[in-house]
């Protein structure tokens, strides 16, 4: 059994291009990874894949019981009242393994986001359609829920279509990925990361095959220059004007050219330079070079002077009825920390903490989770007042993680991933000693979360980074601070 999507075409009603562009791909059973930038077309195709969207032209065959789960999941599944009655052995084992409680789906409302998230998954499994397709299973969800949902999609025996940012869940899940950017498609094997290899190799080699194109389109260019000025001094010789009507032997050699036809050489050889001109040129149009970024914006960076910016003593922290046991604590001026744990354990609690002790006169950059509208105002505004200069350089340092700076500067259109973006970039320009980043790849697409490893990795100061993305964890930071622990007592280790 499979899915085939042939020569697909789709154009949104109000849209000037299509979303879509002549799409083909093969999903065989097993996962297949439906990755890319924001806005470059994965759900659309995957609403196609479904069913859900018909196309404006090609083909989804053959015809088969297809369910696609949202990425909102407060929307309670339509078979929930179904999967909550429902007690036979496949119901069992995915409340079992999803650590779904009985009560659950009479309670849908109040449940929390990772909670809703178990139970839409285990109705979208429990359903057993043909092709499955997930949109971002594991957005804002904590360790254990994401290794449950893994766990659980492991086993669907399906067709299914994995659209994620999640680098581990595709890695763990998929046997092939389908890069999406600009309503264009290309499939790749492997998971993610063996995929993103194959896409590295084809980028270096695009742009190998861009820079021959060009020098020899720069070649053919002062050939063709050299052609024209031959031809034309050529086409000057052969000319009987100035040649005195008595000098029989030049009128001679000029007629003898004319029938030899030495006289047109010049010009015909211009006329093939300028049809090589023209297929090299052609060439160079062809060869497309998908736009990355790789530059070091630490240029002006460095480690603050004291050696340690920060000391606290054992401490118990209140998290509601729960507590949180702190060990002491120390931040150097270039130490990289990573701070994990699962929802509800006390992280944005430490954070605030930590970022209230540092002692005064500390250049600190602070983004947390989710900005506030009065965040996101006052960072626009900052932007509007920078002077030209400082305005261009924190631009610059938006389009290195991956947006446009054209989106940016609209403002009311700005996403949650580009306003945290654009913080940090406004951040960048006044040096900070210590970045705290909470949860920072929320929202955004995998472009810009490998992007966003590259830059913090190579942070020269010290950086605190709370992320449920094990891979960017282990990516930018060297010393882990994990939150361990159940029901009302949890405890920090260091590591």
């Amino acid at each position: 059994m499979q899915l085939n999507l042939s020569n697909i075409e789709y154009t949104y009603p109000t849209a000037a291009d299509p979303a879509l562009r002549g799409v083909s791909a093969t999903f065989p059973q097993g996962w297949t990874g439906i990755v890319g930038d924001n806005g470059g077309g994965k759900t659309t195709l995957t609403l196609v894949a479904c069913g859900i969207l018909r196309p404006d032209s090609g083909s989804v065959s053959p015809s088969l019981l297809s369910l696609y789960c949202p990425q909102d999941a407060t929307e309670p599944p339509q078979n929930l009242e179904d999967f909550a009655l429902a007690y036979d052995g496949h119901a069992t084992r995915l409340r079992r393994d999803l650590g779904i409680e009985d009560d659950w789906p009479w309670r849908y409302g109040t449940l929390s986001g990772g909670q809703q998230k178990r139970l839409q998954v285990a109705c979208a499994l429990w359903a057993a359609p043909d092709v499955l397709a997930v949109d971002e299973p594991t957005n804002h969800v904590d360790a254990s829920t994401r290794h449950a949902i893994s766990s659980a999609l492991a086993r669907f025996g399906g067709i299914g279509l994995l659209v994620s940012h999640d680098r581990e869940l595709l890695d763990a899940l998929c046997t092939q990925c389908l890069f999406v950017a600009g309503g264009i498609a290309t499939m790749r094997p492997g998971g993610y990361t063996q995929a993103e290899g194959q896409a590295s190799l084809e980028r270096a080699s695009a742009v190998h095959a861009r820079e021959v194109a060009r020098r020899e389109k720069a070649r053919i260019e002062r050939e063709a220059i050299r052609r024209r000025e031959e031809a034309s001094r050529s086409a000057g010789k052969r000319s009987l004007k100035g040649v005195g009507k008595h000098d029989s032997d030049a009128r001679c050699k000029k007629r003898i050219a004319v029938v030899s036809g030495q006289d047109g050489k010049a010009g015909r050889l211009s006329s093939r330079m300028e049809a090589k001109l023209a297929t090299a040129e052609a060439r160079l149009a062809a060869t497309h070079v998908e736009k990355r970024y790789d530059a070091d914006v630490w240029l002006d960076a460095a480690p603050s002077r004291r050696r340690v910016l920060l000391r606290m003593e054992p401490q118990t922290l209140a998290l509601g009825d729960a507590t949180l046991s702190v060990p002491a604590l120390h931040i150097g001026n270039t130490d990289h920390i990573g701070l994990v744990g699962d929802n509800g354990t006390g992280k944005t609690t430490l954070i605030k903490q930590v970022v209230g002790r540092l002692p005064d006169g500390t250049r600190t950059l602070y983004i947390p989770q989710e900005p506030s509208e009065a965040d996101k105002r006052a960072a626009l505004a900052t932007l509007s007042d920078l002077p030209d200069v400082r305005r261009g350089r924190a631009l610059s340092i938006v389009a290195q993680l991956n947006s446009e700076p054209e989106r940016i500067l609209e403002g009311d259109t700005i996403s949650p991933g580009e306003m945290r973006k654009l913080m940090l970039a406004l951040g960048i320009l006044d040096r900070p000693e210590l970045i705290v980043m909470d949860e920072p790849t929320n929202h955004l697409d995998l472009g810009s979360t490998v992007a966003l490893e590259r830059m913090l990795a190579a942070y020269p100061a010290a950086l605190l980074l709370v992320s449920h993305d094990a891979k960017l964890v282990a990516a930018a930071t060297g010393i882990t601070w994990r939150i361990s622990g159940a029901g009302d007592e949890f405890c920090l280790l260091v590591r």
